[in-house]
């Protein structure tokens, strides 16, 4: 074994001793850096466990760049009765700290070492002097050692010593476990860690794992989707929701790796997760769960984890000691190469607990069966983010899911409007309100809540704040803070109540996560007392009450002003705008599930199919403030465009009133752009034969049948048809496209004589175009029973599969006959795209089946 050594040390240094009775191309044990000047008060604890000759401990504290060291044959003890000899032995390096393994026989030390405990120490008296004179106080911050302990030296000698432990809080008669907080073994099992994995692998075996290596960047993360009230359920199980960053953590080729919700590496920055992660004695092992950094208190603090994240690797290895992290694990996605993601999550979570420590860095997030609302009452008392439900038999699926739901716990509680700040780059209105509430007598400043509005309410409450202004602040900054200055911030006389969701009050005296929930018109300003002086609170019922009453100010009146009804808009056919808008009125029950939370294109045609005609994707100003927008950044433009969104037939009929003919919707919802709700594969005759069309469409539901993917058809209102399979938002636009250029290829390998995927016209040679290349962000899809603008007014209408054969055609469906087919169809038989969650991971295995048998 080549040495380990990373530097040749000067005769004389600290670790002179330990390095003369080590050879270092013969012991896994590190040689260790040149001793460098560390912490004066105190630094890194360790407690080694190392069965040598004799079992006995190893007490290590951190000072002056190396770890002062101890052995301890008994161990320590939490009973100040037992004072335990502690020898004195040669300083360690501080790399020492993460060593964990097997010394050879014939080696110094010869034996298994585990890390039995790691943490922070802090002396009580100065350490020099108490190293001097014998006698050391110190306070211990450890994962099993906690509280005030005393070494004292016995006089007979100068390396003999007694720990003892000092009466705290943390005093007990209990005897510590053995385990590493590291990998979770104790020194037995440290000789024999391959032959642990055996158990659970034939478990998988039973219960059906598929065999796949996975690594932590092929997967993506399983997200929750948002419930208002706690419940109590059988088959569900529940967790307390931590203040923390999403992760993902993994081993691969011997290194750790750390994911964060984005996709970011967290390695270097929480140095002690990932040692912990690589220490895990299995291999292929990924982790599910939520970082956080603990305060004093014991509760996630996300202002001490920020400040974490935002360290360079050098200052991350010192915080590591000082402010440690935790990640506590709710899931485990593979394990030794097998893919434990179709598993039941019941099944995940009885595994998951064989494989991490017990006590350590990573910790296992504890799960309560059933009773979701006990659950929520202690998570509310105790102040924390909220709970988690989750389906006990649920699979692990990217993307989200309604068999997880994220139940908040925040606070809502009234609030005085004291002022509000100019909006920013597109928003109308104002950027935010300031508000206060009111702490003996006087009107505090307690921060801002920002969103929560509805584009109809910026203008309405701009109206009521301008009859307000005035030039001072009516309130008092808080007690460690001060007041917003400057010309974007204008004061408002405190005459308007109104209710604020939020995380906490910071020790600023601020409102953290703050999101506006509604007017409050049956309440006083000067009834307004400030959260957590004993009278402003109201019961979880009424809470829950507030944030689902209508927002104040009422809503606008929803008024369209129809023009040229008259208007021919298909000369042929005699067909006027007025019959065009009574259209998308009669089919407004149908349409509106798929423009809902949608962006919504335009094409407009304000003198009928034969007059000029213009996109429009961008809102213009003259818009009502009851039509809703939203605001998506366009890497072309480089700026904000305002999409319209439609969710209700009065802004329907409004966009219609314009001259709109076709509307063209995003494939994802504006609640998550970024995961669509169905893949597309568009086939466009352009020149070949419908005929081949309906041949390729069939062989598509034939293979969608093989490898068991629902699959919904409709026509496109021109000369193809539109094949779109549910994703249940499980995928981002990159799988999604991936996924659609699989059934692409698979479609054209059986019908390389009609069916091209060539995406250049000319090389189409006169064969259906299978198109995958839709399915990106951005792109548009035009909506289901839109109208065209052709003559016949034919419209892309959804149909059954039985209806795909030698008698379809585009034209078959106008603006004239869809109502009376829908009335006597009934059902809209393309409608559960919308919802439908396919198993994923099966349809790609059998994909892949097909691809390989191909």
């Amino acid at each position: 074994m080549p040495t380990r050594r990373k530097a040749r040390p000067e005769e004389g240094d600290a670790l002179s001793t330990y390095r003369a009775k080590r050879a270092f191309d013969q012991t896994p044990e590190p040689g260790g850096l040149v001793p460098r000047t560390g912490p004066k008060q105190g630094g890194l604890l360790i407690v080694h466990m190392h069965d040598a000759t004799r079992l006995h401990w190893d007490l290590r504290l951190e000072l002056d760049g190396v770890l002062k060291s101890w052995a301890v044959p008994k161990g320590p003890s939490a009973n100040p009765a037992d004072k335990r000899l502690a020898v004195k032995v040669e300083d360690h390096p501080l790399e020492y700290g993460d060593f964990e393994g097997i010394i050879p026989e014939g080696n110094y030390g010869a034996g298994t070492v585990v890390v039995w405990d790691r943490g922070v120490w802090e002396p009580l008296e100065d350490p020099y002097e108490g190293l001097q004179k014998g006698k050391l106080l110190f306070n211990l911050k450890g994962y099993k050692l906690h509280g005030r302990w005393t070494l004292i030296k016995l006089k007979k000698t100068e390396k003999e010593w007694l720990l003892i432990k000092e009466r705290d809080d943390y005093v007990s008669t209990e005897p510590y476990s053995n385990e590493s907080v590291l990998s979770g073994l104790t020194n037995d099992e440290l000789r024999n860690a391959k032959q642990r994995a055996e158990p659970i692998k034939q478990e998988l075996e039973k219960l059906g794992a598929p065999q796949r290596a996975l690594r932590v960047e092929d997967t993506e993360l399983m997200l929750a989707e948002t419930r208002d009230e706690a419940f109590t359920k059988e088959g569900w199980l529940f967790e307390v929701k931590l203040d923390g960053y999403r992760m993902r953590a993994a081993c691969h080729d011997g290194e750790a790796i750390l994911y964060s919700r984005k996709g970011l590496a967290y390695t270097e920055s929480f140095p002690e997760i990932a040692r912990a992660v690589k220490a895990i004695p299995f291999e292929g092992v990924i982790l599910d769960g939520e970082l956080v950094v603990l305060d004093e208190s014991g509760r996630p603090s996300f202002n001490k984890l920020q400040a974490r994240a935002r360290l360079g690797a050098r200052e991350a290895k010192r915080a590591a000691i000082e402010s440690p992290a935790t990640l506590y694990v709710f899931d485990l996605l593979a394990f030794d190469g097998y893919d434990l993601r179709k598993l039941p999550l019941i099944k995940r979570k009885e595994i998951l607990q064989k494989v991490l420590p017990q006590t350590g860095p990573l910790r296992y997030s504890e799960h309560f069966e059933k009773n979701g609302e006990a659950l929520y009452e202690q998570v509310v008392k105790l102040g924390l983010e909220g709970i988690m439900a989750k389906k006990a038999d649920s699979p692990y699926r990217s993307g989200r899911s309604a068999d997880w739901l994220k139940i908040r716990a925040d606070r809502i509680d009234d609030f005085v409007v004291v002022g509000f700040s100019k909006p920013k780059g597109s928003r109308g209105g104002f950027g935010s309100l300031h508000v206060g509430a009111y702490k003996d007598g006087k009107l505090i400043y307690c921060g801002r809540a920002g969103s929560g509005f509805t584009g109809d309410q910026l203008e309405e409450i701009s109206a009521q704040l301008a009859a307000l202004v005035r030039k001072t602040p009516p309130c008092e900054p808080p007690e460690n803070g001060a007041l917003p200055k400057g010309p974007e911030h204008t004061w408002v006389e405190p005459k308007l109540v109104c209710d604020v969701r939020y995380k906490e009050i910071t020790k600023d005296g601020l409102l953290r996560q703050s999101v506006f929930v509604r007017f409050r018109d049956d309440k006083k300003p000067e009834d307004v007392k400030m959260p957590g002086t004993g009278d402003e609170g109201r019961g979880m019922g009424e809470r829950e009450a507030a944030s689902t009453r209508p927002s104040s100010p009422v809503p606008l009146p929803r008024e369209v002003k129809f023009s040229n009804l008259d208007k021919i808009f298909w000369p042929d056919e005699k067909y006027t705008k007025g019959d065009l808008i009574e259209y998308y009125r009669s089919m407004a029950p149908w349409l509106l599930p798929y423009l809902k939370d949608r962006p919504v294109v335009l094409t407009r045609y304000p003198d009928g199919i034969n007059g000029k005609s213009f996109y429009q994707k961008d809102a213009p100003g003259f818009v009502p403030e009851w039509i809703q927008t939203i605001p998506i950044w366009s890497e072309d433009t480089q700026r904000d465009i305002n999409y319209f969104v439609c969710n209700d037939v009065e802004s329907l009929v409004y966009l219609v009133n314009l001259g709109t003919i076709p509307l063209h919707i995003w494939m994802s919802r504006i609640t998550d752009l970024t995961k669509p709700d169905w893949c597309l594969i568009d086939l466009d005759p352009k020149d070949a034969p419908f005929a081949h069309v309906i041949t390729l469409a069939k062989t598509m539901r034939t293979l969608c049948e093989e490898v068991e993917m629902p699959a919904f058809i409709k026509t496109t209102g021109k000369s193809g048809l539109h094949i779109m399979l549910p994703l249940g938002r499980q995928l981002t636009y990159a799988q999604c496209l991936q996924l659609a250029m699989l059934f692409a290829r698979l479609v054209t390998d059986q019908h390389p004589d009609i069916a091209t995927t060539a995406r250049t016209i000319s090389k189409r040679e006169g064969k259906v175009y299978v198109d995958a290349f839709q399915n990106r962000a951005g792109q548009l899809m035009v909506a289901p029973y839109s109208v065209r603008p052709s003559p016949g007014a034919p419209v892309s209408m959804p149909i059954e599969w039985d209806e795909v054969n030698g008698r379809l055609q585009n034209s078959n469906f106008t603006i004239a006959n869809a109502l009376k087919r829908m009335q006597k169809l009934g059902n809209d038989p393309v409608v559960g795209v919308l919802e439908t969650k396919p198993d994923l991971v099966h349809v790609l295995e059998r994909l892949n089946e097909r691809l390989g048998e191909d």
